[in-house]
Order: structure tokens, then C-alpha cells, then sequence
């Protein structure tokens, strides 16, 4: 039985750790025209080098997301720190793109490892928080790695460095600590068979999945073009060279997205998608108004305004799916709705990457904003019906 004083201390050191990975995930972004100025490289070798963190991700989710049912969880989160820490000193030398690439891909695999023994050991230690600090360390760690790399990048001396220097401190810290924890389940054989990738959507939640996907991927692509192409954007639209502008929007973004969360968390879902439906609609055409006419202000309102609906139609898409499955079906469950989402959060980016090579980034954004207005509105009309249909059931 864990103590309260412990239980305290164990919360705080898994939010910590938790905002740590996401910070390192969100860090490279205002460093990428940093990278794009010092070695010579194009937005589609920009979005490769997003997409394959993406990529990596997807693979731990899909091989090692339940390790730590087998093995325990402090092994497991040991091991996806010292991943990163590689994964840092990796970032720390890079000079040429196939350090990127190999960086960000080990930080992908460290990052979905961590993603999903954090997210366990989290409800393990404290049912009633674990769910709210599960949904709100993720956007609040993607804001502070965002914004405090643009500021570094911005103000202080080595720009592609010293923000991997903070972050390889933090962690090897962590590394030390983390056997202090209490361990929250014993080891049990298995380990092995459970690394087979397996996706399983039980059959009473495939309606509301598929429901739900429209949003749901308006919403990871979104956080995808944020994360890689978003910075680039303002350069070539309102010819603005600050870093600090990458890192802001990212920041904007997810911070506005936890606002939503907290603000909406006793709501309905399907109400809570609604709302997020359209102020996605209405934040990305904004982001076009402030494209076409270069204004930087518009640029962060428009982020504000989608950011909602980035935390929202998060938010409503997991509540409105999670309750459908019996205790032994979750994780298969969530398992494939991180697929779906990661798949929406790198492969449209790789795609608009590869696409503005050809038609520019401008009129690739135009395509792309038009895309996810479409889903948000698409979203918005199958929840009408699916109210008005319980409606017509009630009656």
C-alpha cells in the first residue's frame, strides 16, 4: 500500500517525467530552421525528419505498449529514459540530417514507450487525478519544450545544443530516481508473446470509433502541421526570422488544448466534439485569413481558436469511445486509436512536406486547411445525426 507522502512524491516524479518526454518531443521544432539554414536541407527532408518521430512512436506503441504489464513498470520506464538520453547526445552532435533522423527516431521509440507505461503507472498510483493528469502533463509538456527551446534558441548561446543539455540533465536524473518508486504490479511471464503487434477494436466501440475518427484526425493532423511545417509558414508568409515564433504557436497550441480539457472535463462528450468541431473549423480558417494577408497577430489568434478544439476533440473523441469496452478490452482499444491518431499526425504532414516542393508551401497549406475544415464540418454533421437519431430512439 503506497503512502500518502509517497503516493504525493510518486505523482510529482511521474507528471515531472512526463513533461520531460513531451518537452523533448516538442523541442526541435523551433530548431528546425536552425537546421534548414545550417545544413542545406528542403521541407520534405524537414517533414521526414518530423514523420519518422511519428513513425517510431507508433512502433513502441504497437510492440512494447503493454511490456510493463509483464515486466513492471520501473524497468520499463528506466529503459525509455536511457533511450532518450541517447537520443539527446544524439541531438547534441548532430551535424548532418542522418543524425536528425536517428535522433528523432530513438526519441519516437522512447517517447511511445514512455507514453504508455507513464499513462499506466499514473492511473496505478492514483485513480481519481491519474485520468486528468494523463490528458493535461502531455499538452502542458509540448508547450513548455516548445517555448522554452524558442526562447534559447532566441537569447542564449548554442542554440541546437543547450536545450538538449537541460533536458539530458533532467533525465538522467530521473533515470536515478525512478528506482525509488513503488512498484504498482508484479512480473508475470508473457513478456515476449506480448511484443507481437496486435490492434483489436472490440465490437460494440467500432461505431463510436469510426464516429469519431473525422475529428480525431482533423485534430492530430493539425498538431502535425503545427510540429513541423507551422514554423516555415510564418517565415514565408510574414517574412518573420524569430525563433521564438516556431516554439509560441506550439506552445499556443497545447496550452489553449489543456484550457479545453480542464474547462470541458464534466461535459458530454459528444457535446464537448460538437463545440470542438467548430471552433476547429473556425480557428484553421482563420489560419488561412492570416495567411493570405501575413498578419502575425491573426497567425497566434487562429492558433488560440483551433488549439480549442485540438484539446476538446481530443478529449471528447477518448471519453467518447473508452467507456465502451470491458476492463480486459481498453488496451486493445487505445491501442488502436493511438494508431489511427499518430497516422493522422504524420502521414498528412509527410504528404504536404513532399507537396510544397512542387506547388510551394503557401498553396499547400490552402489544400491542407481546406482538408481539415472539410473533417471538422463532416465531424460536426455526423454528430448532429447521431443526436438527432437518439432523439428519434427516445421518443
Amino acid at each position: 500500500m503506497i503512502s500518502v507522502i509517497s503516493q504525493r512524491s510518486s505523482l510529482t516524479f511521474l507528471v515531472i517525467t512526463v513533461l520531460t518526454f513531451l518537452a523533448a518531443s516538442s523541442a526541435p521544432t523551433p530548431l528546425y530552421q536552425v537546421y534548414q539554414d545550417n545544413l542545406h536541407f528542403s521541407a520534405a527532408m524537414l517533414t521526414a525528419i518530423f514523420g519518422v518521430y511519428a513513425l517510431s512512436l507508433l512502433a513502441a506503441l504497437l510492440t512494447v505498449g503493454s511490456l510493463s504489464d509483464y515486466l513492471g513498470r520501473k524497468p520499463v520506464i528506466f529503459a525509455a529514459l536511457l533511450l532518450n538520453i541517447v537520443a539527446m547526445l544524439l541531438f547534441i552532435n548532430a551535424d548532418s540530417t542522418v543524425y536528425l533522423l536517428a535522433a528523432r527516431a530513438l526519441q519516437g521509440f522512447a517517447t511511445g514507450t514512455a507514453t504508455a507505461v507513464l499513462s499506466a503507472t499514473l492511473l496505478d498510483t492514483d485513480r481519481v487525478r491519474g485520468p486528468m493528469l494523463n490528458s493535461l502533463a502531455p499538452m502542458l509538456g509540448m508547450a513548455s519544450g516548445g517555448l522554452g527551446s524558442g526562447l534559447l534558441v532566441e537569447y542564449a548561446p548554442r542554440p541546437t545544443q543547450l536545450i538538449y543539455f537541460i533536458l539530458l540533465g533532467l533525465m538522467m536524473l530521473q533515470a536515478v530516481y525512478v528506482w525509488r518508486l513503488s512498484e504498482t504490479v508484479s512480473r508475470i511471464p508473457g513478456a515476449l508473446k506480448s511484443l507481437a503487434p496486435t490492434l483489436h477494436v472490440p465490437s460494440q466501440a467500432r461505431r463510436a470509433l469510426w464516429l469519431a475518427m473525422p475529428l480525431n484526425v482533423a485534430v492530430w493532423a493539425l498538431g502535425g502541421f503545427f510540429s513541423s511545417l507551422a514554423p516555415s509558414l510564418v517565415r514565408v508568409a510574414t517574412g518573420s526570422t524569430s525563433h521564438l515564433i516556431g516554439g509560441g504557436l506550439v506552445a499556443v497550441v497545447t496550452l489553449s488544448g489543456a484550457v479545453m480539457i480542464y474547462s470541458l472535463r464534466n461535459r458530454a462528450a459528444d457535446k464537448v466534439m460538437r463545440l470542438s468541431a467548430v471552433l476547429m473549423a473556425i480557428g484553421v480558417s482563420l489560419l488561412l485569413v492570416a495567411v493570405q494577408t501575413a498578419s502575425l497577430w491573426l497567425f497566434f489568434v487562429a492558433s488560440v481558436i483551433a488549439g480549442f478544439g485540438f484539446g476538446g476533440g481530443f478529449m471528447g473523441s477518448v471519453r467518447s469511445i473508452v467507456g465502451l469496452a470491458l476492463p480486459h478490452e481498453r488496451a486493445g482499444l487505445m491501442s488502436a486509436f493511438y494508431v489511427l491518431s499518430y497516422l493522422a499526425f504524420c502521414v498528412p504532414a509527410l504528404v504536404a512536406g513532399n507537396l510544397s516542393r512542387v506547388f510551394g508551401l503557401v498553396v499547400t497549406t490552402d489544400g491542407y486547411a481546406a482538408v481539415l475544415i472539410l473533417l471538422a464540418v463532416g465531424a460536426l454533421g455526423g454528430q448532429l445525426w447521431q443526436g438527432s437519431a437518439r432523439s428519434r430512439a427516445a421518443a
